[in-house]
C-alpha cells in the first residue's frame, strides 16, 4: 500500500477517535448542561470541535510523532535535519501546531492536499512546517520488535 492511501487511512481513524472523544465529551456535558439549564451553550460546539481537532493532532504528534490512526498504518510524522539527506528528528510542538490548522474541516485539507499535489508535495503545510510523513521501520540492529525512525 502506498504511502498517500496510508496517510488517507490514517486520518480516517483520527476522525473516528475524534469523534468518539467528542461524543464522551458530549454525553458528559450533557449532565452539566441539562442541570444548570444552559442550553445555549450547544451553539458553541461549532467552535469547539476545531479546537479539540487541532489540540488532538497537536499533541499526539507534537509528543510521540504520530496519532492512532498514524501509528495503526505505521507511518510518523518526522523532521529532515539540515545537512542530512536521510537522518529525521522528532517535531516540535509548533510544527503540529502548523500541520494541524487544515485538518480543521474537510473543505480545508482537500485543498491543502490538492495545491500540495499541483506543487510537487503531497500538503502545502508539511512543506511550510518542513516535516514529511514516512513509514516506520524495524532496526534490526537492537531488536526484532523495537520501531524506529
Amino acid at each position: 500500500m502506498g504511502l498517500f492511501k496510508k496517510r488517507a487511512y490514517a486520518y480516517i481513524i483520527d476522525f473516528f477517535v475524534v469523534s468518539a472523544f467528542m461524543w464522551i465529551l458530549a454525553y458528559i456535558a450533557y449532565f452539566a448542561i441539562n442541570y444548570f439549564n444552559m442550553f445555549g451553550v450547544y451553539q458553541y460546539a461549532i467552535f469547539i470541535l476545531p479546537f479539540i481537532i487541532i489540540l488532538y493532532f497537536t499533541i499526539m504528534e507534537g509528543s510521540i510523532g504520530a496519532t492512532v490512526g498514524k501509528r495503526l498504518m505505521f507511518i510518523q510524522v518526522v523532521s529532515p535535519l539540515r545537512g542530512y539527506r536521510y537522518r529525521y528528528g522528532k517535531i516540535s510542538y509548533t510544527q503540529a501546531f502548523i500541520r494541524s490548522l487544515s485538518k480543521i474541516f474537510w473543505l480545508p485539507i482537500i485543498l491543502d492536499i490538492l495545491l500540495g499535489k499541483l506543487s510537487g508535495n503531497v500538503r502545502i503545510l508539511d512543506k511550510l512546517s518542513r516535516t514529511i510523513v514516512v513509514e516506520e521501520r524495524v532496526d534490526t540492529r537492537y531488536s526484532r520488535n523495537r520501531r524506529n525512525f
